[in-house]
Formats: structure tokens, C-alpha cells, sequence
């Protein structure tokens, strides 16, 4: 079994429990869940385009960075020229939490990604009711239908859509209803990262879907390179997270683009 097989069977046990202690109807009792936020299409072009990540821990790192608090970093992200913040929410693997983003939404303006293995509708119920604008769907765990059935709940909802593929074979997952589609430079089943695979897979999506870098950038050559390969965004987390000051590192990376 592999570590996104691991994953996939951990969150089922989760969201069966999180189902038994909180209700769809006590989800859409929130104060977020009737809001609408900031479009991540828009502010996407508005700036450069880097979805700044806060991430504790990963099963192929593991504790990346477990002192910073997640307000004071993600308010330094906003300050210093994201497009949107990428909140890990799950707790097992990666240390997050959904309250990460509760404790957010309030003090910043900027899209939040919920960024999480999505199974279940009641994690989409989740995810607008603790205030997040976008949610990611991972191909690698999700099928073709499951794709288009949470895509149109997502949107119902007012969530956008951003689409992770790594490889030709997931392709067949994107619909023209899919806001964004990622490319992660890391395999999730072996975790190794090839930017220049993420190039070459790039070239074979729809030409009018913004297409997302995902993980692996570890340094300005890096993004620039990914830039003028014509990427529209960057999700990064590792890079600033591994730091002692994320909001810092980010603002200094920001400098030099």
C-alpha cells in the first residue's frame, strides 16, 4: 500500500466520524456558509500568482515547521503579495486542522484553499463552512464521475475548483467546468518530484484553463523557470514553511521576481 492509499483509507474512518459529531444542517448554521469571497481566478492575475501554503508536516518531510502560528504567518503572506493562502486541513498526515482556517478568515481578504484528500460531499459542507473559497480535488483518488459530481457541488456552493493531475493518464479528469487545473511536480504514491515532467504534461492541457504549479519549488530558478514556462500560478509551502520566519522568507522571495 502506498502513502496516498494510506491517506485515502485514514480519511474515510475521519469524515464517517466527523459525520456522527457535526451535521450538514449545523455546517450551513455558519456565518460563512451564505458568504461569497474573493474570486482566485481574479486575484490570480492581480498579483504573482503564488498561493503561499501553511503546512506543518508531510509523510515525506515529516515536521516541516510546528512552532509557527498560522495567523501570523498567513497575514505576512497576504501583506507581502499572495494571490491566496493554502491551508493543509488534515490531521493525521500533514498536522492541520480546519480551525486553521477558521482562526484566518476573519483577519485576511485573499482566497483560502482547502487543501485536503476530498472523498466525501460533507468535507465540500466542511470547507464552506469554516470559510474557504476554493477546494482542491486530487485525480489520483477521485474518478472521472467523482471529478464532475464535486465540481458541480463546489459550485453550487461558491467554491472554486482547482484540479491536481500528475500524470497523462489522470488527463481524462478534467472537465471545462474545473476552474483551475494543477500539475504537482511531486508523486504523491513515491513522493519524488520532476519539474520538467510537470512542462511536458503542461503542454497537453486545454489552452484556456489556468493551469497551477504545484510543490517542489524550492528556489526563484525554480518558479522562474516554471513562469516562462507559462504556469498562471504557484502553490508553495515548503519553501517558506521550512524557515524560521515563513512570512519573512516569503516576502524576501517575493523581492527577487
Amino acid at each position: 500500500m502506498n502513502i496516498l492509499d494510506k491517506i485515502i483509507e485514514h480519511k474515510k474512518e475521519e469524515v464517517q466520524k466527523a459525520k456522527s459529531e457535526v451535521s450538514l444542517s449545523e455546517l450551513m448554521d455558519s456565518e460563512f456558509f451564505g458568504k461569497s469571497g474573493k474570486s482566485l481566478k481574479q486575484t490570480l492575475k492581480e498579483k504573482w500568482g503564488i498561493i503561499a501554503e501553511f503546512k506543518r508536516q508531510s509523510p515525506s518531510k515529516g515536521i516541516v515547521n510546528d512552532k509557527s502560528d498560522v495567523l501570523e504567518v498567513v497575514t505576512n503572506y497576504e501583506k507581502f503579495g499572495a494571490s491566496a493562502v493554502s491551508i493543509l486541513t488534515d490531521n493525521q498526515f500533514f498536522g492541520g486542522s480546519l480551525d486553521d482556517i477558521s482562526k484566518i478568515r476573519k483577519e485576511i481578504s485573499i482566497p483560502i484553499l482547502r487543501k485536503d484528500f476530498m472523498i466525501d460531499e460533507y468535507q465540500f459542507y466542511e470547507a464552506k463552512s469554516f470559510g474557504a473559497n476554493v477546494i482542491l480535488l486530487i485525480a489520483a483518488n477521485l474518478s472521472v464521475s467523482q471529478v464532475q459530481e464535486f465540481t458541480a457541488l463546489s459550485h453550487q456552493m461558491g467554491l472554486e475548483v482547482l484540479l491536481e493531475i500528475h500524470d497523462e493518464s489522470e488527463l481524462k479528469h478534467i472537465n471545462k467546468e474545473v476552474d483551475f487545473v494543477g500539475i504537482n511536480n511531486r508523486n504523491l504514491k513515491d513522493f519524488k518530484v520532476n519539474l520538467e515532467h510537470s512542462f511536458h504534461l503542461k503542454n497537453q492541457l486545454p489552452k484556456d484553463i489556468l493551469k497551477i504549479a504545484e510543490s517542489g519549488i524550492y528556489n526563484i530558478e525554480d518558479f522562474q523557470y516554471l513562469k516562462e514556462k507559462g504556469f498562471d500560478g504557484f502553490l508553495m509551502g515548503e519553501y517558506f514553511m521550512k524557515t524560521e520566519n515563513p512570512g519573512k522568507t516569503f516576502e524576501e522571495f517575493c523581492k527577487q521576481i
